[in-house]
């Protein structure tokens, strides 16, 4: 029994972590916005072998900036939004670890750094480092260690 519960304690401190790190995604592309416009936008995504910064070609006119960094911020604000799932996840295998919790955690927050993973990572836009992959790997050992802590 203290086994499970420290394994599920351990889970939910990673989504915890996880969560947090979303969330800062979140604000630092309403920082972006508000200090920076679409360039500093752009800048904080790209940046991949793919899309190296300075190949990477500004678009001049005002409409499709206004377009870019609307789509950017609802983009980063997204990744904030699961960030609170993150969190959400984490209190609910902190107080009574469940596998609706763990099928949160690991399916829709899954889904969320998978694709961002696969998409925009291993496509060479965003580049490949290892606050990049933080994230995957933080919900990687999560999920890993709050299955673990349930199956016990």
């Amino acid at each position: 029994m203290k086994t499970e519960n420290t394994m599920t304690k351990a889970g939910a401190a990673l989504f915890l972590l996880w969560g947090i790190l979303h969330i800062w995604v979140g604000f630092e592309g309403l920082h972006q916005y508000l200090t920076a416009g679409t360039v500093g936008q752009w800048n904080m995504l790209i940046g991949g072998h793919a899309m190296p910064r300075e190949a990477f070609q500004m678009a001049t006119d005002a409409a499709t900036l206004f377009a870019q960094g609307q789509l950017i911020l609802n983009f980063t604000m997204d990744v904030g939004a699961s960030g609170v799932l993150g969190m959400i996840v984490a209190w609910m295998m902190w107080k009574q670890p469940s596998w609706l919790a763990f099928a949160l955690g690991a399916g829709v927050i899954g889904i969320v750094d998978l694709s961002f993973l696969v998409i925009l990572v291993m496509s060479g836009v965003i580049e490949f480092t290892f606050p990049v992959l933080l994230g995957p790997i933080v919900w990687f050992i999560a999920v890993t260690v709050s299955f673990i802590g349930l199956r016990r």
